[in-house]
């Protein structure tokens, strides 16, 4: 039978203005070129999924709108399944606008329909999806509300749960205590766990706390360091292949990505581990989050 995964997050428009440096306030200036790319993290994360052979389910929202019909095809280009993405009247699609700069960027989100990713979308036929899903991964791109709600649902139903801690808030005990794979990059992990670390010895004594206190399997994505992970206790570190960065955009998703896909494979953590590092470092040597996204057959 075919491992389920149901991805619950947002969908947005990434509007990229290049330019040579930013506007002071009360300037106008001119910009190289406008980009606009799919994004939103659970949309990016669903794409890298499909991509990988692994078969998806989308909730989400969009606006009635140009964004939101475009989002919507390119999910589905992508073999991205898009029955339970709502299309909202009267609210924008999100979108996320970025100012690139040389070595730089900035950025204002504009959450839009995501903000209507609620409770009460979640009807009959959504539950069943993430019942019969074997996996179910979220982030915090969509309302906390709804967030807590899907991992619960999932938990009643013994799917496996990864959360993506991103962007990094306060997470409730209870909605902590529904993750099985919880993955924060670094800076995300000293916020959650209320302290920086800056050796591995540090690292571990944080990610065993962490992991004690809420029975889960910590994932702490470290960029060019690759991952750490716990096993029996010892810090285990798998480091990405060399690559030319070109867009680090995608990076996270496609990491979080393939660990849904390596999970429905029932690996064990190193092969989950090792694979998810492997298609993170692929992702960042193309422009664009889902446009990076590798293909199974790329790796």
């Amino acid at each position: 039978m075919e491992k389920k995964i149901v991805v619950v997050g947002s969908i947005n428009m990434d509007i990229v203005i290049s330019a040579g440096r930013l506007p002071k306030m009360g300037e106008t200036i001119l910009g190289e070129r406008v980009t606009y790319l799919p994004g939103g993290k659970g949309a990016n994360q669903a794409v890298a999924m499909a991509r990988l052979g692994g078969d998806v389910q989308m909730v989400g929202a969009v606006g009635n709108d140009e964004f939101g019909r475009s989002l919507l095809a390119q999910l589905k280009a992508n073999g991205v399944g898009t029955e339970f993405v709502k299309t909202v009247d009267g609210v924008q699609t999100g979108i996320a606008n970025i100012y690139s700069v040389e070595h730089d960027n900035c950025i204002t989100v504009v959450p839009g329909a995501n903000f209507a990713v609620t409770p009460d979308q979640v009807d009959g036929r959504i539950e069943q999806a993430i019942a019969n899903a074997d996996v179910l991964v979220t982030q915090l791109e969509i309302p906390l509300p709804m967030v807590a709600h899907v991992l619960k649902l999932a938990k009643q139903h013994g799917v496996t749960t990864i959360l993506n801690p991103a962007p990094a808030q306060n997470l409730p005990i209870e909605l902590l205590e529904l993750v099985d794979y919880m993955t924060p990059n670094e800076t995300e992990f000293e916020a959650m766990a209320g302290h920086a670390f800056s050796s591995r010895d540090q690292l571990k004594i944080l990610m065993g706390k962490w992991q004690s206190a809420y029975n889960q399997t910590l994932l702490v994505t470290l960029g060019e360091e690759g991952c750490a992970y716990l096993e029996d206790g010892i810090l285990k570190m798998i480091l990405p292949p060399k690559v030319e960065v070109v867009d680090t955009t995608g990076a996270g998703d496609s990491f979080n990505g393939a660990l849904a896909v390596g999970l429905t494979n029932s690996w064990p953590i190193t092969d989950l581990v090792s694979f998810a590092v492997n298609v993170s470092a692929k992702a960042v040597t193309k422009f664009g989050a889902q446009e990076g996204m590798p293909f199974l057959d790329e790796l």
